[in-house]
């Protein structure tokens, strides 16, 4: 069964709640709300909150309302406010759930009442089961090479290939899980990965706290000589980090190295690291250092460590503790890196097909992955009604767009689309496609879209004859299935005309869109230019300046850690094209523009 996670009334929200139930304004409610201090890491109290800010206390004493809001709130604070479902927790039992613990259900979902501290103190088994749209990438890259390699295995690469490597230390990191963010490059490129390992300290050190590690790290990797250890028990556990602590195991092997610790004891000293238990910590200091008799804990100083290098030890896993890394997670996540970098290296058309079809609901990833290939050399097919599955497929010319990509068209209409081009052959025209499937779910927008994003340009037509034509062709094989379908014949019917086929619209003599159209129409329908792009005349010339990508700029914002290579106030110069503008007068009745 999954857990429940509880949402608890925290010191300001308790406030807005009973703030609203009483009817206050919210304005004054949010104002008493906002003088409770919010320290991220820190459980302040309204009891605290009080006794810390002297304005909140001063309302409290003075203040009627105030008071009988705030003793309210009192009362309430720390209950459960909202139950819902922990995204990846499962509870496994040897026997029915049922039987452990009460359940409930959220929507669809069975859960487990209990929380997930509770249920660990009951000594049940939760397990986290995350998702990763890489492995899925990495399936289907798998299934398009067997298409040419049958007997292909992934877990047959080897572990150690040395062209991957030089691929992630040159910083062609776009598409490798993990590694792709502007900093976690940097860190590539400054580490030069030289296996497994050097990956997995990568994904563990670039997060917040362990982050200060990495120019030490870095240093240390490239300059062996500078590594240190504060004492020599330290080597064995330290080696392979260059002498720093980066891993939550490391911790746990400190304490029973240089301490004499079991392992379930570290364990608990590293939850209570991890959660800053600050009074636990300091009572495990002592431990450390001088032993615990009544846990059979020998302690440093049993072992010969002196006290000061003890001490300086204890600080340092007390200062990194709270962020270290689970190891078994962090190599987990880096051999699917490695994965994913070694099938980039090795088989780029296969994994870019898959890595393309993995995010076809995000035109933004779209585009840079299609600018990926591009600089790999690899050519983008357009979509095409005779070639195109609905994914994006490999062909010997280079990665063919999957008719999925194009705007209102149904996975259901593609799939019969598919099956009667298997079926009965490829389709000659588009007045032979609208007969054909006349009947499935195609309708005007569908077919209209086709045109547009250029599926029918193989058939030999002009986008601009067809876009004159479709509703009629359209229209005509709809009229003819109608027909069909009915079977009747009236009393003249073998005289009478049955009306216009399909194939008997003419195409009419007219001049082809121009370039600049085409690629408008692309872009309507796909979200992306296909047949070129209206920045291909000034690539060189952009390049040769080092204008950065606006996307490029975006995804720094956007990274957890915060942007590493732009800033803001810092002026840009960019290239691209103009879509559309606007301006606007702002209340100090300056004009602002947006473009």
């Amino acid at each position: 069964a999954q857990i429940v996670t509880f949402g608890t009334m925290a010191a300001r929200g308790v406030v807005r709640d009973v703030g609203r139930v009483m009817n206050l304004p919210y304005a004054e409610v949010d104002q008493i709300a906002k003088q409770i201090p919010n320290s991220p890491g820190a459980h302040i109290t309204l009891a605290d909150a009080l006794r810390l800010t002297k304005s909140l206390s001063d309302l409290y004493n003075r203040d009627e309302t105030v008071k009988r809001l705030i003793d309210t709130a009192q009362m309430l604070e720390g209950m459960p406010r909202n139950a819902s479902t922990h995204a990846a927790g499962v509870v496994i039992t040897k026997r029915p759930v049922y039987e452990y613990v009460p359940l409930a259900k959220n929507d669809d979902i069975v859960v487990c009442q209990y929380g997930m501290v509770t249920l660990e103190e009951l000594g049940l088994l939760k397990m986290d089961f995350l998702a990763l749209r890489n492995l899925t990438v990495l399936e289907d890259a798998v299934q398009l090479l067997k298409e040419q390699q049958p007997d292909f295995r992934l877990a047959d690469i080897p572990e150690e290939d040395p062209e991957t490597y030089e691929m992630l230390a040159a910083g062609k990191t776009s598409g490798v899980f993990q590694m792709e963010s502007t900093g976690m490059t940097g860190v590539c490129v400054g580490l030069r990965p030289r296996n497994i390992e050097d990956i997995t300290a990568i994904i563990a050190l670039y997060r917040p706290g362990p982050m200060d590690s990495i120019p030490q790290f870095l240093e240390c990797a490239h300059n062996p000589e500078k590594v240190k250890y504060d004492h020599p028990l330290l080597e064995p556990i330290l080696s392979n980090t260059y002498g720093c602590i980066v891993y939550q195991e490391q911790v746990i092997k400190i304490f029973q190295e240089l301490a004499g610790y079991s392992l379930g004891q570290a364990d608990m000293v590293r939850r209570a690291m991890s959660k800053k238990k600050v009074k636990d910590l300091e009572k495990e200091r002592e431990a450390f250092l001088h032993g615990d008799e009544k846990r059979n804990i020998q302690g440093c100083a049993a072992r010969g460590i002196p006290e000061g290098t003890a001490q300086l030890i204890y600080d340092k896993i007390y200062d990194f503790a709270e962020y270290a890394f689970n190891k078994a997670h962090a190599v987990s996540y880096a051999v699917v890196a490695y994965q994913t970098a070694y099938f980039k290296c090795h088989y780029t058309r296969e994994y870019m097909a898959a890595l393309l079809t993995s995010v076809l609901d995000n035109s933004d990833k779209v585009a840079g992955y299609i600018n990926e290939c591009r600089d790999c050399g690899i050519a983008l097919l357009p979509p095409d009604i005779n070639r195109s599955l609905d994914r994006f497929t490999v062909e010997e010319g280079g990665i063919r767009f999957g008719l999925v990509a194009i705007k209102n068209i149904g996975r259901g209409f593609i799939q019969a689309v598919m099956k009667e081009r298997e079926a009965s052959g490829l389709f000659r025209s588009l007045p032979d496609f609208c007969r054909r499937m006349a009947g499935s779910d195609m309708n005007k927008r569908a077919l209209e879209n086709l045109i547009r994003a250029g599926a029918f340009d193989s058939t030999g037509a002009r986008r601009s004859q067809l876009i004159q034509i479709y509703e009629k062709v359209l229209d005509a094989a709809a009229a003819r299935q109608r027909q069909n379908l009915e079977g009747q014949l009236d009393f003249f019917g073998m005289s009478q005309s049955r009306g216009q086929a399909a194939e008997d619209v003419h195409l009419p003599d007219i001049p082809e869109f121009t370039a600049q159209e085409r690629m408008t129409m692309e872009k309507e329908t796909t979200g992306l230019y296909l047949s070129g792009h209206p920045m291909d005349a000034y690539r060189d010339i952009v390049r040769r300046l080092r204008v950065p990508q606006i996307g490029k700029v975006l995804e720094d914002f956007n990274q957890e850690n915060g942007p590493t290579r732009f800033a803001d106030g810092q002026y840009l110069t960019l290239a691209g094209v103009v879509t559309s503008s606007k301006t606007k007068t702002t209340k100090n009745n300056s004009l602002m523009a947006y473009v």
